[in-house]
């Protein structure tokens, strides 16, 4: 190679001269010489003036360099190395020195007193390794560095803190930061081995009998840790990562998480001054929600409001509450949390990053592997992997129980930027489309399961039966785990005119709501349904729908006006399609406005108008709606103080089901024999013969619990405690706590019942 190089001046413009001279990028040199990326590029920037000579002899064979170039190049780097230590010499006061403490580190009192503890079991046996890991912003540095600073004075022979660079397109190589912690150990540079392996062995060498804290900041992976640790000794290593370094072994993990509400309140007021927090109160607490209780976003936010002396807190609350705004409001000098984020986001795969950008597409507060591979176009298979390296880099979390996953705020807010930028709206709206289809394909075949009229044993039409739910409890748990995607797509599907599709989803949703009466989503879903099937010019279905919606706004969200309001729309839609089994379900779900409302005489009226409607009919759909109208009726008049009225009723009822009606399956038969027997039960009850209403309750709310029905059966808990309550049975008290808890849970009315019960057996009784 030509010689015309400079023969003097900085050994880094001279590196530059000879790479740029070969043609060579900073990447071939690197490969070409076995010298780190990193590496080269801080000895051509200066940062590395005097690389050692065995670096020198393989940048100049790297690039082909003759003598007398390689003899110029070696003269470059001799002035900048530093003068030899001997093996003794004392480590340089400032050599790898522990960062800056913060003065106003706030809560993690557990994880720092897991730290102490960990401090105190290091031994001559086993050095002990601590790794703390998590996501982005979560103040993993900050704890390492406020502990070891508490801890310092138990570790008289060193405190050594390394910035690994994990999140550097180049992290620094074991190599590299061996040779350093072995010269601020007071290793000469003549004596410290040129391989990696070697440099580890000598380290773990050096650290057998000194008490050395060893902090190892921001780590890649698990490679790049393992050749640090020591062996045996007396010394305690703190690593920090966004990875959870999994593969690491015999180490402690010390979990941090979110701040609490008051931690990140009290964190805020050690940085802008308690003054300003107690001024404002409630604006603090709103900016602690708005920063998802992560440190760094609440550092940042402090910082902002420190350098604004005058600002109040609640201005800055209305600018972060704007969500398309609020990762650019969280900005403070060189601190962000777009910028924390990106980082871990540059580390990964491209199908992981698709996975994270799409996934912020999924609705509610968690998604399962399946939901984030169909947005993202990817397998199961490979959704889950996604999902795994994601939770490892500390941007998603996982259920600790299902295999489902989920975004801190501030990471779906992040991910959602990078799907508007990367994406486009063409590539989300194609990820909602093809998501939504298979969504709504699979929640109506799961919820068929449930129909008691026509089950399905099998899926049908499911958009892949290989892997879809084999069972009712399987379709259960699917339904309910996936209720906000399914209800999401519905809406969508709704607001883009697929009319048939809202409708027959939500006919495969009815019979499965009456399992789940508590959830007032059915409301949105029987109103979308009713406006599609209104769309699609069918008085019929429209009758149907609004029906479902009446009995939703009865039974769901106890909403009797607006019942009532409904009912009467479905009466005049049935009347006008001539359909005679909707005609007496709008009459029936009247009827329970009514009742709920107050006008007995009313209610009472119409149900039985609704209940002679029913009995006029041959269908086999009529007797079912017949019995439950019966049962209805004469709950209505034991409240309007008729029980034995009620009774004969409920015990036709009960005698109707016992002799199995014609074409209708068992199961459903045995669910209204237990509707009949918790009216019966309570019918027995009000006529004081409460010895004989325990036995009907009891068969009731079994049958209930079996099928997992918590809307029918908590009512019937109550019904049964109110009865042993009376009886001063010894079960009464859990019985009714049991059910004042279930119903609160439910938002069901009745649980006021419940803890008026519960005080009256803390009454004396009456003469004792």
């Amino acid at each position: 190679m030509a010689s015309d190089t400079p023969a003097a001046g900085d050994f880094g413009q001279q590196l530059r001269a000879l790479r740029t001279g070969a043609g060579l990028s900073q990447e071939a040199l690197a490969h070409a010489c076995g010298v780190s990326v990193r590496a080269l590029a801080d000895m051509e920037r200066g940062r590395t003036r005097g690389p050692q000579r065995r670096t020198v002899q393989a940048l100049a064979a790297g690039l082909a360099l003759d003598e007398a170039a390689a003899r110029r190049l070696e003269r470059a780097a001799a002035p900048g190395r530093p003068r030899p230590r001997t093996a003794s010499a004392p480590a340089a006061p400032h050599a790898l020195a522990l960062p800056r403490d913060i003065q106003d580190f706030t809560a993690r009192g557990p994880a720092l007193a897991r730290l102490c503890d960990l401090a105190d079991r290091a031994g001559a046996a086993r050095a002990v390794v601590s790794v703390v890991a998590g996501q982005p912003g979560l103040g993993k540095t900050a704890l390492a560095v406020h502990a070891a600073h508490r801890l310092a004075p138990r570790f008289p022979d060193g405190q050594f803190a390394v910035d690994l660079h994990g999140m550097d397109p180049e992290p620094v190589a074991p190599y590299d930061v061996l040779g350093r912690l072995l010269r601020a150990a007071g290793v000469a540079d003549g004596a410290v081995p040129v391989g990696t392996d070697d440099r580890s062995g000598l380290w773990r060498s050096v650290l057998r009998d000194r008490r050395v804290l060893l902090l190892l900041d921001n780590a890649a992976d698990e490679s790049q840790v393992r050749p640090l640790l020591p062996g045996t000794g007396p010394s305690l290593t703190v690593v920090t990562s966004r990875h959870a370094l999994a593969g690491l072994e015999s180490v402690h993990r010390v979990d941090l998480a979110l701040l609490r509400r008051e931690e990140a309140v009290e964190l805020l007021s050690r940085i802008v001054g308690p003054e300003r927090v107690r001024a404002e109160a409630q604006a603090a607490r709103d900016l602690a929600e708005l920063c998802g209780h992560l440190p760094l976003a609440l550092r940042i936010v402090g910082q902002r409001l420190l350098s604004r002396p005058h600002e109040r807190l609640g201005k800055l609350v209305s600018r972060l509450a704007a969500e398309g705004r609020r990762l650019d409001t969280l900005r403070a000098g060189s601190l962000g949390v777009s910028a924390a984020f990106a980082l871990s986001y540059a580390q990964l795969r491209p199908e992981a990053r698709a996975f994270l950008r799409r996934a912020s597409l999924a609705a509610g507060p968690d998604f399962s592997p399946a939901t984030g591979g169909l947005l993202a176009g990817l397998s199961c298979a490979d959704a889950t992997v996604c999902a795994e390296e994601l939770t490892d880099a500390g941007l998603l979390h996982s259920d600790p129980v299902g295999e489902r996953y989920r975004f801190h705020d501030l990471l779906r807010l992040y991910a959602a930027e990078r799907l508007a930028a990367e994406d486009g709206p063409r590539v989300r709206e194609a990820a909602l489309d093809r998501t939504d289809r298979w969504v709504l394909r699979r929640a109506t075949a799961a919820a068929l399961r449930f129909d008691v009229e026509h089950h399905q044993d099998a899926p049908h039409g499911d958009p892949a039966p290989d892997g879809a739910p084999a069972d009712r409890e399987e379709a259960r748990a699917w339904l309910e785990a996936e209720r906000f995607q399914w209800l999401a797509a519905l809406r969508r599907a709704h607001e883009t005119g697929l009319h048939r599709q809202v409708v027959d989803t939500a006919e495969a949703m009815h019979w499965f709501s009456d399992l789940n009466q508590h959830w007032e989503q059915w409301v949105e879903v029987f109103r979308r349904s009713a406006d599609a099937a209104r769309a699609l010019g069918s008085r019929r279905l429209e009758a149907v729908h609004l029906n479902y919606l009446a009995w939703a706004y009865n039974l769901c969200v106890h909403d009797p006006r607006a019942a009532l309001e409904t009912a009467d729309a479905a009466l005049a839609a049935a009347r006008d399609g001539e359909d005679g089994l909707q005609t007496g379900w709008a009459l029936g779900y009247g009827a329970g406005a009514l009742h709920r409302l107050g006008l007995v005489e009313e209610a009472l009226a119409r149900m039985r108008e609704a209940a002679r409607s029913f009995g006029a009919q041959d269908s086999p759909q009529a007797r079912p709606a017949e019995l439950s109208l019966l049962n209805a009726l004469g709950g209505y008049l034991r409240q309007a103080g008729r029980p034995a009225e009620a009774l004969g009723i409920h015990r036709r009822c009960e005698r109707i089901c016992d002799a199995g009606p014609p074409g209708l399956p068992d199961e459903l038969i045995a669910t209204y024999r237990a509707v009949a027997r918790q009216q019966i039960g309570n019918d027995l009850a009000a006529l004081g013969r409460r010895h004989e209403a325990e036995a009907p309750l009891r068969s009731a709310l079994a049958h209930f619990q079996d099928l997992r029905m918590p809307a029918w059966a908590e009512p019937t808990r109550l019904d049964l405690g109110l009865v042993l309550g009376a009886l001063r049975h010894p079960e009464a008290r859990e019985t009714l706590l049991a059910a004042r808890d279930a119903l609160a849970a439910l938002g069901n009315p009745r649980q006021a019942e419940a803890v008026t019960a519960l005080a009256a057996l803390d009454e004396p009784v009456a003469g004792a």
